[in-house]
């Protein structure tokens, strides 16, 4: 080979190595670069050309895309944006999505393997690509009686409720809520005017506080120690502790019951008359004769500290925290220092001994669908494991009967018997002068449970440092279970 041969050929693989270099840092290196510059319409005219599948709950759909005739083929749409927005989430081309559109994502763009049939069948036929739908348990009228009763005390906080025998969420309510449209809109400048307006809001709208924040429960923890006690040789008249006030062990802090008052008129007080009157002295002490390890065990029968659940949605793990002392797990044992549950694991908690004693995993789908709405799988109860033996869910069911016979605040409903514990939790740097948390977890009927609830109302609510469980989160979850029972017929 002469020298000018050799020389254009250094040439030409030299050109060919600078072109692959070229090519590889553009689809490697500036990939993302390039796909996200606001001037590529490629992505943006890829998602919207696709028919997402639509997310529905008792009949009605509460997510679907529509046609709208336009370069933007489709555009996603919620009916009720608000009322269902923690649980359908968004869908955004800028800011990804949340919620059921992103838990059941290849479900609603059609990739998931159910839907391979119809993906070959629409490539054969030509027909456009439409994904599959998700049809929720969550019932309509409970879950709007339960946003409407938050919603209207400008209360932040949860609602969720449960049927204990499937395990299927009737209402899941995080307030304040928020509008999905306008992040799924075509118009960038709108889905950015949106986010920035919601990630600005010191209310957190877009945090699902049912299931992605822990709260710690105060008095209704009291569950856990009297399930753990009732296996150890306690029965419900067992007496315990009246005292009104007394100091944690080793310590010189004290611990005081509800307004300083004694757990009865003796030195001592039945277990059952304890929980119905919710006294902390008491609790606190059989906290300590329990033990740390029997506590934990049966913490850990009812799910808390769970680190996978998802209903399909990631749940955050809910956690008794470090336990350094017997100080420590007294005040442990009342549902506070570091305990923390997240609304729905303490719905979870009444479901289960509503169930007699049988945990059921919790879950929102009920149903996957094709597009033309034929059934391709259905969700059945996944029965996790037995909590309690079923007659100390009877006692416990008789016992939290009690409290809420024992427990004021309005809408209590004539003919049903309702098994309840309220709670109000201490929490923040400054405990005593910070409006604490209110809860109220219950299940109804008593002796035919169809539904378990668990509010959580933040900051006192409307009544600040007065507020209480009972005066606050009860009247509110009574609504619910109200409503469940009327659309059950």
């Amino acid at each position: 080979m002469n020298t000018p041969v050799r020389r254009i050929a250094v040439a030409v693989m030299a050109m060919i190595l600078v072109l692959l270099a070229n090519l590889t840092y553009v689809q490697v290196v500036k990939a993302s670069d390039y796909r996200n510059d606001p001037r590529n319409q490629r992505v943006l005219l890829a998602e919207y050309a696709r028919k997402r599948g639509q997310i529905s709950a008792g009949g009605q759909v509460l997510a679907n895309s529509v046609d709208t005739g336009g370069r933007l083929q489709y555009q996603r749409r919620y009916a009720n944006g608000p009322l269902y927005g923690p649980v359908t989430g968004y869908y955004s081309i800028i800011y990804s999505s949340s919620g059921i559109e992103r838990a059941q994502d290849e479900v609603l763009n059609g990739s998931d393997d159910r839907l391979f049939v119809r993906r070959l069948s629409d490539l054969i036929t030509g027909r456009d690509p439409s994904g599959g739908n998700v049809v929720l348990t969550l019932d309509p009228q409970v879950q709007r009686t339960a946003y409407e009763a938050m919603r209207q005390r400008d209360y932040v906080g949860s609602v969720v409720a449960l049927r204990p025998d499937t395990g299927e969420v009737l209402a899941m309510v995080s307030t304040p809520s928020y509008d999905p449209g306008p992040l799924a809109d075509p118009s960038a400048e709108v889905q950015k005017r949106a986010w920035n307006q919601l990630t600005g809001d010191p209310d957190q709208p877009l945090l699902n506080r049912a299931i992605s924040e822990t709260y710690p429960p105060g008095s209704t923890f009291k569950l856990v120690d009297v399930a753990a006690a009732l296996q150890t040789g306690y029965t419900p008249d067992s007496p315990v502790t009246a005292a009104s006030e007394m100091t944690l062990a080793n310590t010189r802090t004290t611990l005081e019951n509800f307004a300083g008052t004694p757990c009865g008129a003796g030195a001592t007080a039945t277990l059952r008359d304890a929980l119905a009157r919710s006294c902390n002295t008491a609790f606190a002490e059989l906290a300590a004769a329990l033990g740390e390890e029997r506590l934990r065990d049966q913490a850990a029968a009812f799910g808390i500290g769970e680190a996978d659940l998802a209903v399909p949605m990631v749940v955050a793990p809910s956690s008794i925290g470090d336990i350094a002392d017997t100080a420590a797990l007294q005040q442990s044992g009342i549902g506070q220092r570091d305990v923390r549950l997240t609304p729905l694991q303490n719905a979870s908690i009444a479901a289960t001994i509503a169930n007699g004693g049988v945990r059921v995993a919790p879950h929102v789908v009920k149903e996957i669908q094709g597009p033309d709405l034929s059934t391709l799988d259905t969700i059945d109860p996944d029965r996790v494991g037995r909590a309690v033996p079923g007659d100390v869910a009877a006692a416990i069911t008789e016992m939290m009967i009690a409290a809420e016979d024992r427990t004021q605040g309005t809408g209590k409903i004539r003919g049903v018997q309702i098994a309840s514990k309220t709670g109000t939790a201490e929490h923040g740097n400054d405990p005593k002068n910070t409006p604490p948390h209110a809860w109220y977890v219950a299940f109804a009927p008593a002796q035919d449970p169809k539904v378990a609830v668990a509010v959580l109302v933040e900051n006192g609510g409307d009544r600040s440092l007065e507020a209480t469980g009972g005066s606050v989160a009860a009247p509110i979850g009574r609504a619910v279970i109200a409503a469940a029972l009327g659309s059950a017929g």
